[in-house]
């Protein structure tokens, strides 16, 4: 089982930046990629970024192509989520997720654990 803590959420106002933060429990070994999720009130989730557990392979989402930017810091089994010129459509809930079969994926469904989100709001 692999538990998953985000933090880093808060309130900016747009053009603004954040960093978001997930750390991982231990069994990351079994992980073979995180991704970032965002849900906004009465809109389906969506996908942010993914990013592969153990090499650099990272994708993004058009909507934040650009000014978002994935990382990961294995000895502290944490993923990051370093979002800058924030705009309103960006508020949302965040999640990080962890996918443990052996493929890239942008789709909710295929990944195995979920954090319990972090709120970001962009004000206008």
């Amino acid at each position: 089982q692999v538990q998953l803590v985000e933090s880093g959420g808060g309130l900016v106002q747009a053009g603004g930046s954040l960093r978001l933060s997930c750390a991982a429990s231990a069994r990351t070994f079994s992980i073979y990629a995180m991704g970032w999720f965002r849900q906004a009130p009465g809109k389906e989730r969506e996908f942010v970024a993914a990013i592969k557990w153990t090499a650099g392979w990272i994708t993004y989402a058009d909507s934040v192509k650009g000014r978002f930017t994935a990382s990961r810091d294995n000895s502290k089994n944490t993923v990051y989520l370093q979002m800058n010129s924030l705009k309103p459509e960006d508020t949302a809930v965040y999640h990080c997720a962890a996918k443990r079969s052996v493929a890239m994926s942008t789709r909710s469904e295929e990944y195995d654990y979920w954090g319990q989100g972090t709120q970001v709001t962009v004000s206008s």
